[in-house]
């Protein structure tokens, strides 16, 4: 049996970020993932300034040997209709690419590693969590995505209904590369004319990646199609990416509130349903939720499965990204049609859209999640 004082099931930024605190206070921490590193990761794939604050990212070093995008522009608007160009004067955010993110953040962790191992048991053996038969700590935390086996374990599935999403992302070559629309400083986003989600073109210097994610998962890959088909036609993309295509799913934190601890357990980013709303960004949450879990662990007094463990997660998580508000609802007709209006207006996609939504340039230490779509018209994912 192997043993540590802490095993994280996942090695993404929730789970890195948690072992790489945790190992700087001294403590032995075992990362388990299904995959070997690098991997892809389905992600349109962009990080804030407060991300790159929280992790301590020295982005000239980062940005010597991997793709490093600086981002000062943007263009908002909904499929079909107008859209509206916003600009900044400096950098605003940083695309990446995950596969060479998430490898650099599990290398700077510290923790060992164990890769290219799927869990398929876990199991509670008096104050011992179980994985595999083979793999034993005290603590486990979960940091496997939406699917996560240890949240299967904690936070059965409810009746909650995750995001969806399909991204591609591939490398353009020669005339494709010059004769790119798209432009790299500038993400366009593009939302559905019913307001149930968003689509977007992101080029992160030769690479680009095209998606779209929704809460309506059994139309998906008609709009898909459709947000494909209006791309060629405006001129966006000389035309559709038919192979790479990747599905993915999360929850959002507005969604039915999924249990984020139990006796000896935590769950951090996805795995814990931290995604904010507005935008879908699970970058930020999961780093701040690994942050909060390794206090958690490193604060518990009488042991570490004692009460006091999810009482002190579950206060921080709280403190920190704010009480989940009340589910939202479909937008009706004349919320649509409002929600059409706005997007073309310059003043909303700055302040709103972009400054709130999916930069959270108000908030000085955290996305607030309750500022979402439902505040002016609904949430779109």
């Amino acid at each position: 049996m192997e043993r540590a004082d802490v095993l994280i099931v996942g090695g993404g930024p929730a789970g890195s970020s948690c072992a790489a605190a945790l190992v700087a206070a001294g403590r032995d921490v075992l990362v388990l993932d299904r995959h070997a590193f690098p991997r892809d990761k389905p992600c349109a794939g962009w990080i804030t300034p407060e991300a790159v604050a929280r992790l301590g990212l020295r982005l000239d070093e980062y940005g010597r040997t991997r793709t490093l995008q600086p981002i000062s522009r943007f263009r908002i608007g909904r499929i079909g209709g107008r859209a509206v160009d916003v600009e900044y004067a400096e950098p605003v955010s940083y695309g990446i690419r995950r596969c060479e993110f998430d490898t650099e953040l599990l290398r700077r962790s510290g923790a060992r590693t164990c890769l290219g191992v799927a869990v398929d048991d876990v199991r509670r053996e008096g104050r011992e969590w179980i994985v595999n038969g083979r793999f034993s700590a005290q603590v486990l935390v979960g940091a496997g995505g939406h699917f996560c086996p240890v949240a299967r374990r904690v936070a059965p599935a409810g009746r909650d209904e995750p995001v969806v999403a399909r991204e591609v992302e591939f490398r353009l070559e020669g005339g494709a590369l010059e004769g790119c629309a798209v432009e790299p400083e500038r993400p366009e986003l593009y939302f559905s004319p019913d307001l149930r989600g968003y689509g977007w073109c992101f080029r992160k210097g030769a690479y680009l990646n095209v998606g779209l994610g929704r809460r309506d998962r059994h139309a998906l890959p008609q709009h898909v199609e459709a947000f494909l088909d209006w791309l060629v036609a405006s001129g966006r993309l000389p035309e559709a990416p038919r192979s790479g295509w990747k599905g993915h799913a999360y929850l959002v934190r507005e969604a039915a509130a999924r249990r984020v601890a139990a006796e000896g357990v935590l769950l951090v980013g996805d795995a814990a349903g931290l995604a904010a709303a507005a935008s879908g960004e699970g970058i930020l949450p999961a780093i701040v939720s690994g942050h909060l879990a390794a206090e958690a662990i490193l604060d518990a007094k009488g042991g570490p499965d004692d009460a006091r463990l999810v009482r002190v997660y579950e206060q921080r998580l709280a403190d920190e990204l704010g009480r989940p508000p009340r589910p939202d609802r479909p937008p009706g007709r004349l919320k649509t049609a409002a929600g059409a209006v706005l997007l073309a207006t310059p003043w909303f996609a700055r302040h709103v859209v972009l400054d709130r939504w999916f930069l959270h340039r108000r908030e000085s230490a955290r996305p607030r999640h309750s500022d979402s779509f439902q505040n002016e018209f609904e949430s779109p994912v």
